[in-house]
């Protein structure tokens, strides 16, 4: 019961990596209040989670900030504080190449991604520094240290997210809180599966060529999961954790060349 008594936000918490990382947590002892676009995914979620009243759903769309203020505010008018903030909620809006991307898709992943982890921080840290203590936890990408062809805006926002949570980890080391990311590679969740054959069309590949490109490029030789990112989640939110931040963490199964 590493987070036992502890009180989590999570933003995208209904599917993927952010549902696994609030299932992470609840095993852990914490109380997560989870982020979605969805109120009928939401109630889903809640119920085949079944955590009762350690788990809580508030509907909105990250890429307006009141959803994040309102997330935070409702996380601490629910459950009386927030130690723990996970960005995890974004994506690419569309694939295609630099010459030929549209300045709504191109603002629209920047937003969906960057500014929503600006605006959580942000928020976050209204409570965190008067409490002298918080874990903020953004969820970058392997594509937040290499190159990949048309998902430019994608791989832009994530390079951004690790700079963000340097300079933020900086600007708060003294207070008790810490700021790291997580650097997934290739998880095979729902939403990969759905939106993975237009990702794969975008680097010439089918959807299996491109599960098995990146297995290939991997130490490991295969996906990694969305509970060994939890794992890592659950470390970095934990006093265990107390001593690393402003630090980026590759869950990529040896991808990453640093």
């Amino acid at each position: 019961m590493k987070l036992e008594g502890k009180v989590a936000a999570v933003t995208g918490g209904t599917r993927g990596i952010g549902r696994g990382i609030v299932e992470a947590f609840i095993a852990e002892g914490a109380s997560v209040v989870m982020n979605g676009r969805s109120e009928e995914k939401g109630a889903r979620a809640l119920e085949e989670m079944g955590a009762g009243d350690k788990a809580h759903f508030i509907a909105g769309d990250v890429t307006q900030e009141a959803t994040i203020s309102g997330l935070i505010d409702g996380t601490v008018e629910r459950f009386g504080r927030i130690d723990i903030l996970v960005n995890n909620a974004g994506g690419s809006s569309g694939f295609a190449p630099v010459a030929q991307m549209e300045n709504e898709a191109w603002d629209h992943t920047i937003t969906w991604n960057l500014s929503a982890t600006f605006w959580g921080i942000k928020h976050a840290f209204r409570y965190m520094i008067p409490q002298e203590s918080g874990r903020i936890i953004n969820i970058s990408s392997l594509e937040g240290k290499h190159g990949k062809p048309g998902i430019a805006a994608y791989v832009a926002a994530k390079h951004a997210i690790n700079g963000l949570t340097k300079s933020s980890a900086q600007e708060v080391g003294t207070t008790g809180i810490t700021v790291n990311a997580i650097c997934p590679g290739l998880i095979e969740t729902d939403i990969v599966r759905e939106s993975g054959a237009a990702a794969a069309a975008s680097m010439g590949l089918t959807y299996d060529e491109m599960v098995e490109q990146f297995s290939s490029e991997s130490s490991i030789k295969r996906m990694n999961t969305v509970e060994e990112v939890g794992a890592v989640a659950v470390l970095l939110a934990s006093d265990v954790g107390s001593g690393i931040t402003g630090a980026l963490w590759s869950v990529d199964g040896g991808t990453a060349a640093y």
